[in-house]
């Protein structure tokens, strides 16, 4: 397998529900995922992955292009099916989770995720009607940085700009785990400064 995981992988999953949920709350896992597989046609994107995260925890899966990194994310959001393993994110396997519970995991996609055509006020606005409990919107903004680009449209800012837009939504809603899918796309390695990212 190409990915290097870089946590500890837990034990195996207890069968009993009632008795793996318990561990789970007791070990903190956030996520747990076993002999993860994913194929499309021919090609094993995913081929037995395991891995454990724990509540708190930084954690990073490392490997090069086409070594399966965006698919496990996306599986463990719900957007993607699965070809074979378990996958429990939160204590609820993702693909079946209803719309309350996915508004508990936010998501820094890899590609630009706002409509170009509105500001930045008014998507992180519009992207918080769609959670429970959202954070302040001027808060999220601000966390961001980009206070001061918060009028113009989208399509008018910077890549770097951009992209702080991309991790604002993906904490607007006030989730408890955040998944982000290429975390160093399009970030400067400074703060902002107002020429550039």
């Amino acid at each position: 397998m190409d990915i290097k995981v870089y946590a500890k992988v837990c034990a195996r999953p207890v069968r009993n529900p009632r008795v793996r949920e318990t561990l789970r709350t007791v070990a903190g896992l956030v996520v747990e995922v076993r002999g993860l597989r994913k194929r499309y046609g021919e090609v094993t994107a995913v081929d037995c992955l395991d891995l454990g995260i724990r509540q708190g925890e930084v954690f990073a899966i490392l490997g090069p292009n086409g070594a399966g990194k965006s698919t496990t994310v996306e599986i463990l959001q719900g957007h993607r099916s699965r070809d074979g393993g378990t996958v429990s994110v939160l204590g609820v396997v993702p693909a079946s989770a209803d719309r309350r519970r996915r508004s508990r995991v936010g998501t820094v996609w890899q590609d630009e995720s706002a409509p170009a055509e509105l500001t930045v006020c008014g998507t992180v606005t519009h992207f918080a009607r769609h959670y429970p409990g959202p954070r302040d919107c001027e808060h999220v903004i601000a966390l961001a940085d980009l206070e001061q680009k918060a009028g113009p449209l989208i399509k008018e800012l910077s890549g770097g700009r951009r992209r702080r837009l991309d991790v604002a939504l993906g904490v607007i809603g006030s989730p408890e785990l955040l998944l982000v899918d290429e975390p160093t796309t399009g970030f400067a390695p400074g703060p902002a400064d107002g020429s550039g990212s």
